[in-house]
Formats: structure tokens, sequence, C-alpha cells
């Protein structure tokens, strides 16, 4: 009997792409973590809709957006050789509608990329990373960007 409980790759990986330049990366490391043998990726894109609006009150623009970063999830994928499927899902808030996802899709994995963003001179995680790191009920992968330097 082989032991996997020591393999870091994943059969069911979901990966959460926002449209930022740490996004290929991500993508890249979330196709490294997913089984390769039968295993799935499944790129995320959030889009976040202000509670003033109605939940289906998106622009065109913002949903061609959101399916050109899913185009490039699907790109890195098969160049990959792994089976992928992406979903653009839109919510008033993008921490809960990712572990909602990962909990349906039945993700063993999510792979998310941090921009290094600072917030009044400090280092910022947002709201999204917190709460996903508290309440996924699976395994989650944090990649950080490069840190800029200051001059």
């Amino acid at each position: 009997m082989v032991d996997h409980s020591h393999d870091p790759t994943a059969k069911k990986v979901l990966v959460a792409v926002g449209g930022q330049g740490i996004d290929a990366e991500t993508v890249r490391l979330a196709c490294r973590m997913t089984d390769p043998h039968g295993g799935k990726l499944y790129g995320v894109h959030i889009i976040e809709v202000n509670r003033s609006l109605p939940l289906g009150a998106v622009m065109d623009e913002v949903v061609e957006r959101g399916e050109k970063i899913l185009d490039e999830v699907e790109q890195l994928a098969t160049e990959a050789q792994l089976a992928v499927e992406t979903e653009l899902v839109q919510a008033r808030d993008t921490g809960p509608a990712l572990v909602d996802e990962a909990v349906e899709w039945g993700a063993e994995l999510i792979v998310m990329g941090l921009p290094y963003k600072r917030r009044f001179g400090e280092f910022n995680l947002g709201k999204t990373v917190p709460y996903v790191l508290k309440n996924a009920n699976c395994r989650v992968m944090l990649f950080r960007e490069h840190r800029e330097h200051s001059a």
C-alpha cells in the first residue's frame, strides 16, 4: 500500500485569480500542485458586486475582463496537460464566495496569489486571505509576490 499522506499534490485544486500580475505564476503553481494522474484544476474569478447594486448588475466590460482572466487559466492548464474548468462568480464578498466554491466543488486545495500591497505604509493582507485561511475546509496555499524594494 502506498502512503500518499505526504504527497503535496491534490486531485482537485481551486485556483483563485483576480486579474493581477501575480495570476500567471499563481496558476503555474496550482498546476504543479494538481495531481498529473486524473487531477483537475478549477479556476475561479470572483466579481465583487457593490451592495447597492443587484447581484446580476455587472457591466459587460467587467465580465469580459473576467473571461479573459479565466481564458489565461485554461491556457496555462492546457499547457500543463491538465483537465481544467473555470467559473466566473458574482458575489458580495470574495472570501465567502471562494470558500463556498471550494466546498461545492469538493476542492482538496485552494491556491491563492497575494500581491504585495501596502496600506498606510504597512504590508496588508486585505480581507479575503484571512477569511479563506480561517474558514476553508481544505488546505490553502498562499503565494505572495516579491516585495517591492523601498527606495
